[in-house]
C-alpha cells in the first residue's frame, strides 16, 4: 500500500520512513527514526527529486508506481550523492531507460564511483544558475558545495517558489503522516532533533551554509522541501533564523550547559552543587549531562544551544576522562567556537585533566576559558567560598 502526500497540486511527496534504523550513518542514535524525502513533479515532463535509502526501496517503488499511474520518469534530479538519498539511481535507470539524470560534474563522478552504469547520453549536466523546463515548472539549480558534501546542489522551482534544499534544513525523526511543519509542534517536538542533526552532520561547514543562505535570500522562497524531516510551508523565517545562528556559531540561548565525566560520583556531586548555585544566581536554561551516559551528538547539540559551557572532568590514567576527551575531539572536528568554557577537574592525588583540557580548547577558534576549580577527591563545605567565587565568574561572563 502506498504512503504519499501532495505537496502542491502537481508535486507529491513519495518519500519513506525508517523506524527500524538504530544509528544514522551507523553513528548517531535515532530513537524516533528518520525520513528519506523524495518528491515527484507531475508536469509535462515527470521529474523526480532524489531517491531514498536502500532499506526502503520496496516502499519507495510502490509510492512511485502509484503516483505515476503508468507514466514514466523523464528526469531524475540528483542533488546529493550520499547513499541514503542516491541508493536507487541504478535501479531507476534500469526501470526507466529513457530517463535523464540531471546532475553536476562532481555528482556524475560519484555516480560512477557508487554504480556500474552507462551514463553516455543519459545525463543532463547542469551548473550554477542553469535552468530546466519541465512544462509549467522551471527548475533553477544552485550549487551548495560542502553542505555537506562537495557535489551538493539545491533546486529552486520558479513556479511554486519551492526550494528543494537537499540535506539543508533537515532533521532526524520519522514523519508520522503529518509531513508539514504547520501540522506539528516543531519547537516542542522537533527542534532539539533539528539542532542535533545540524550540529553533528552539517556543523563543521558553517561558512558554506552561510554562503547558501545568502544565495537563498535572493530567491522568493515560499516552501522548503528538505531530504529529511518536515516540509516547511509556513514560518520559514523561524527555521532560517536557526540555521543562520547555528552556521555563525552564535548560541541560541544565554544559558549554561554542564557536562561532567565522573567515575564514582564525586565530580557529579560537585556539578550538582554548582548547578544549584547558578540557579540561585538567576541563571535559567541550565542543563546537566553525564558524558558517560549521554551520546556525544546530544552534547554537541547542547553546546550549540548554550552560550556557556562547564566541563567537569575526573583525571583518568593521568589524563582526561575518555568520554570528555571524546567530546573535545568532536568539538574541534565540528568547529565549535564563540563559547565561554569554565572548568572543574578532579583527582585524588594529581588532578591533571584541567590543564590538558585547556590545551585542547586552545586548539579551537574563539573559545574563552574561565578560571578552573580543581578538586581533590571531594568538594567539601570548607570550599564553599571558592565555589561561590567560581559561580560569580560564570555569571559575570554571562
Amino acid at each position: 500500500m502506498q504512503g504519499t502526500r501532495k505537496v502542491t497540486d502537481d508535486i507529491v511527496w513519495v518519500g519513506c520512513n525508517d523506524r527500524r534504523l538504530a544509528l544514522f550513518e551507523n553513528l548517531f542514535p535515532i530513537p524516533r527514526g528518520v525520513s528519506y524525502n523524495s518528491y515527484l513533479i507531475m508536469d509535462e515532463k515527470v521529474t523526480l527529486m532524489d531517491t531514498v535509502d536502500a532499506s526502503v526501496t520496496g516502499q519507495f517503488m510502490e509510492n512511485l508506481e502509484y503516483v505515476l499511474a503508468g507514466r514514466g520518469i523523464d528526469y531524475l534530479v540528483v542533488q546529493h550523492m550520499e547513499p541514503d538519498h542516491c541508493a536507487n539511481i541504478e535501479e531507476l535507470m534500469k526501470r526507466y531507460p529513457d530517463m535523464q539524470v540531471v546532475a553536476n560534474t562532481k555528482t556524475v563522478q560519484m555516480i560512477h564511483q557508487f554504480f556500474d552504469v552507462e551514463s553516455d547520453g543519459k545525463v543532463t549536466l547542469v551548473k550554477e544558475g542553469d535552468t530546466l523546463s519541465t512544462g509549467e515548472h522551471t527548475l533553477r539549480f544552485v550549487m551548495a558545495p560542502m553542505v555537506h558534501w562537495p557535489e551538493v546542489m539545491v533546486t529552486y522551482d520558479e513556479k511554486d517558489k519551492i526550494l528543494f534544499s537537499a540535506d539543508a534544513f533537515g532533521t532526524f525523526g520519522a514523519l508520522d503522516g503529518n509531513i508539514f511543519n504547520d501540522e506539528i509542534d516543531f519547537e516542542r517536538d522537533w527542534l532539539s532533533e533539528a539542532r542535533r542533526y545540524y550540529s553533528n552532520i552539517v556543523g563543521k561547514y558553517g561558512a558554506q551554509v552561510q554562503s547558501l543562505l545568502k544565495k537563498a535570500a535572493a530567491l522568493d522562497v515560499s516552501m522548503i522541501c528538505p531530504l529529511h524531516g518536515p516540509v516547511w510551508r509556513t514560518s520559514l523565517d523561524f527555521f532560517i533564523d536557526k540555521y543562520d545562528k547555528w552556521s555563525r556559531y552564535e548560541p541560541e540561548e544565554n544559558s549554561v550547559v554542564l557536562i561532567y565525566g565522573s567515575i564514582y560520583g564525586h565530580t557529579e556531586a560537585a556539578v550538582n552543587s554548582l548547578a544549584c548555585r547558578l540557579a540561585d544566581a538567576g541563571v535559567k536554561g541550565i542543563k546537566v549531562y553525564d558524558a558517560s551516559s549521554t551520546h556525544v551528538s546530544d552534547l554537541i547539540a547542547e553546546i550549540f544551544r548554550s552560550s556557556h559551557v562547564v566541563l567537569a572532568c575526573a583525571t583518568y590514567n593521568g589524563g582526561i576522562y575518555p568520554p570528555i576527551e571524546n567530546l573535545l575531539s568532536d568539538m574541534k572536528a565540528l568547529s565549535v567556537q564563540k563559547r565561554t568554557v569554565a572548568l572543574m577537574d578532579n583527582g585524588t592525588w594529581a588532578p591533571a585533566a584541567g590543564k590538558m583540557i585547556v590545551k585542547r580548547l586552545e586548539e579551537m577558534k574563539d573559545i574563552t576559558v574561565l578560571e578552573q576549580l580543581s578538586i581533590k577527591s571531594v568538594l567539601r563545605e570548607d570550599r564553599a567560598d571558592e565555589l561561590e567565587a567560581f559561580v560569580r565568574k560564570i555569571v559575570e561572563a554571562m
